[in-house]
């Protein structure tokens, strides 16, 4: 029991933060992107992942490229 509980809270807490990001934008409950992303990975046998990874590389590179870079006129 006590692995579930962590793999459930990795998941829900740190992995990656796409739903949580995505919920903040739509004004949604993180746990309702997380169902639908759950939900259409079974029926469409795991395609959703796929958007999901490539949302989370996105976001961790706009973070990236915002945290280097202070100003326009840094070189």
């Amino acid at each position: 029991m006590a692995f579930i509980g962590f793999v459930r809270n990795y998941f829900e807490r740190q992995a990656f933060g796409v739903c949580t990001k995505l919920g903040e934008k739509l004004g949604m409950r993180s746990s309702v992107i997380r169902l639908f992303f759950i939900y259409a990975s079974f029926l469409t046998v795991g395609s959703p992942i796929i958007l999901y990874m490539i949302l989370a590389f996105w976001l961790k590179m706009k973070d990236y490229v915002h945290s280097r870079r202070s100003t326009v006129w840094d070189l």
